[in-house]
């Protein structure tokens, strides 16, 4: 599949992944000059909500167009609990830069809703009626057309809709931007998609949002390709799977007899550590082949042991998402969400221990674990896999699959812990990681591991498959395309 595009204010070029080619925009902030031009016509930006990307996004629009007389304007609840960090980040009353939320929706020419999905579910009618023809309505994912589709709604006929998607979390667009106001190029990554194009301006305004918020290099997809994929890589290996798999990890290695200290590091922190650093920089190919030829060996069997049964729940997972149940449990999760707050999900021995761990840490003694790293890469090859079956182009698998897990979300749970990675995101992907991830520990637990204890041979054909994949190829290029930094957390 390509998508193509054009832009009368930015130039696109062509990257060759694999065995495709794709239209991107290289950012940066020499490009701020431009934002103007993409934003012709446009006086004022509403920024819908204060959850994980509220915050991130009104930031970086503010200062991206500094000097500018476009406005970016916050649009909160009456009475909102999230009015007060609004004003300490600089969004009044008393500037014009803070307002009730449908005020800010009717007066805006481009209105950002990054209200939570499920409230967007429910407040979609009034907020269609408030926006003004003409104007453009952006989303930062693709939920809301999943669940227009699912009931028989539609956009209004009157105006632009268009997605802008980071690939990571509301702080890491923030804190990457930040570190680039000193280093051009650091920022995250998007997609962006248009949807409904009323004027022949929404391919501009759209990648103008994108350059503004910092993001280094904007790939092109549709919206219902951008939510499939990202609902899905959410529940997968970027939250869900990967929670599940240390979870399983740390229980198996004490139960053979590994420390508790040594459990946490062989499994949460050669993911989030030496893995994920290796896969950045070099690729997926690159964990296996530095590794010793025993230690081959020991990926082999943990890699052929996990990839079949990972697979079957990331195939149940993406049709939970395609056929619209995920969509309908993130509504139904929401509208009980007050009776049913979020739990903890880092109360567990496993969490206090990794703590102790983090407080003493020495990053160059963290070993890759061969046994985890089979886990972990057969898991992720799994979703990959999944995600080109359902026809997803090679950028989306990448950056679903792997440069936001690796680049934006491991480093936070590297941080802090996995609450600190999952509670930073939206409620959607709280929601998603909660649901799945048991689903991979137990998939894991009851059929990956007990093949292993009971000498299932390499799957060498899978193994083959694994050193062949187009995948490999696809991410030389991608790994040129990483951010010019890593993230700052410290």
């Amino acid at each position: 599949m390509k998508l193509d595009f054009q832009s009368t204010v930015f130039t696109p070029e062509t990257i060759n992944l694999a065995d495709t080619s794709e239209l991107i925009v290289r950012g940066g902030r020499h490009l701020f000059p431009l934002l103007p031009k993409a934003f012709a016509g446009i006086k004022q930006i509403g920024v819908i909500g204060w959850g994980s990307q509220g915050p991130a996004q009104a930031q970086n629009l503010r200062d991206s167009l500094e000097g500018s007389d476009i406005i970016v304007k916050v649009g909160l609840r009456t009475g909102s609990s999230s009015a007060a960090a609004a004003r300490a980040a600089g969004f009044t009353e008393e500037t014009g830069t803070l307002g009730e939320m449908f005020e800010v929706i009717a007066s805006s020419d481009l209105v950002i809703l990054l209200i939570s999905d499920a409230a967007m579910a429910d407040d979609y009618p009034r907020i269609f009626k408030a926006v003004k023809a003409g104007a453009t309505l952006g989303f930062s994912h693709g939920f809301i057309l999943g669940h227009l589709n699912s009931i028989g709604a539609t956009f209004p006929e009157n105006v632009n809709v268009i997605a802008v998607c980071p690939k990571g979390m509301g702080p890491s667009v923030r804190r990457l931007y930040e570190q680039g106001k000193t280093v051009n190029g650091a920022g995250i990554n998007t997609s962006f998609a248009v949807q409904q194009d009323v004027d022949g301006r929404a391919v501009d305004i759209a990648l103008g949002w994108a350059v503004a918020l910092g993001a280094p290099f904007t790939f092109v997809t549709t919206m219902e390709s951008e939510y499939r994929s990202d609902i899905y890589g959410e529940r997968g290996i970027l939250l869900g799977a990967v929670h599940g798999i240390v979870e399983g990890l740390f229980r198996r290695y004490t139960s053979e007899g590994s420390s508790e200290r040594d459990a946490f590091i062989r499994s949460a922190e050669s993911i989030t550590g030496p893995i994920s650093k290796k896969i950045s920089r070099e690729g997926l190919l690159a964990v296996y082949e530095g590794l010793s030829d025993e230690n081959k060996t020991i990926f082999e069997r943990a890699y052929s042991a996990a990839y079949t049964p990972a697979k079957d729940i990331h195939y149940e997972c993406y049709e939970e998402v395609e056929s619209g149940n995920e969509i309908r449990s993130v509504i139904l999760a929401g509208r009980r969400h007050s009776k049913f707050p979020f739990g903890r999900i880092d109360g567990t021995r496993m969490w206090k221990v990794g703590a102790e761990v983090r407080a003493n840490r020495v990053e160059s003694e963290t070993p890759i674990d061969p046994f985890t790293a089979g886990v972990y890469l057969g898991v992720m090859m799994a979703q990959i896999d999944t995600l080109l079956e359902k026809g997803h182009h090679y950028s989306e698998v990448a950056n679903e699959s792997i440069i936001e897990a690796v680049d934006s979300l491991n480093p936070y749970m590297h941080f802090k812990g996995v609450s600190f990675m999952v509670d930073n995101c939206s409620t959607t992907a709280r929601l998603g990681s909660r649901k799945w991830a048991p689903r991979f520990d137990y998939n894991l637990d009851q059929q990956a591991y007990p093949a292993i204890d009971n000498n299932a041979p390499v799957n060498y054909p899978l193994m083959d498959a694994f050193k062949s994949h187009p995948i490999h190829r696809a991410m030389e290029v991608c790994c040129e395309l990483r951010p010019s930094v890593d993230i700052a957390l410290a």
